[in-house]
């Protein structure tokens, strides 16, 4: 999937991750893009990007709702761009299948222009204390 504006990667990233289709989360990354994900595991390259993501959007994450929050951008270089976005996330399992009620994140991603669009090279999605 490419981007025609940086402004448009978490909404595109909340979209994707509603659908529970790790392929499409994954289109959001350049090839040799470096994730880390919620759960901690830093998958690096599109591959093992879509293999971990799959994993964890059918564990703890198979109900999760990514509601957007407070965003900011900053502007790097003239095709680097920085964007940070907070999420509320609900509908987190335990692993006894109780709901783990809500909880904030944030999505850090740095973005590069390309031929075909903008893609993150690389991001981080943690838990905010």
């Amino acid at each position: 999937m490419s981007l025609t504006s940086p402004d448009d990667f978490a909404r595109a990233f909340a979209n994707a991750w509603s659908t529970r289709d790790a392929r499409r989360l994954t289109a959001l990354f350049a090839e040799d893009a470096d994730f880390l994900t919620l759960t901690g595991v830093w998958a690096e390259g599109r591959k093992s990007i879509t293999e971990t993501l799959a994993g964890e959007l059918l564990g703890a994450f198979s109900r999760v709702k990514l509601v957007t929050g407070r965003s900011k951008r900053r502007d790097v270089a003239p095709d680097v761009v920085q964007v940070m976005q907070r999420y509320v996330l609900s509908g987190i399992v335990h692993a006894d299948g109780t709901d783990a009620g809500r909880v904030g994140a944030v999505l850090s991603a740095t973005l590069l222009k390309g031929d075909t669009g903008w893609h993150a090279v690389s991001a981080q999605f943690t838990a905010e204390a």
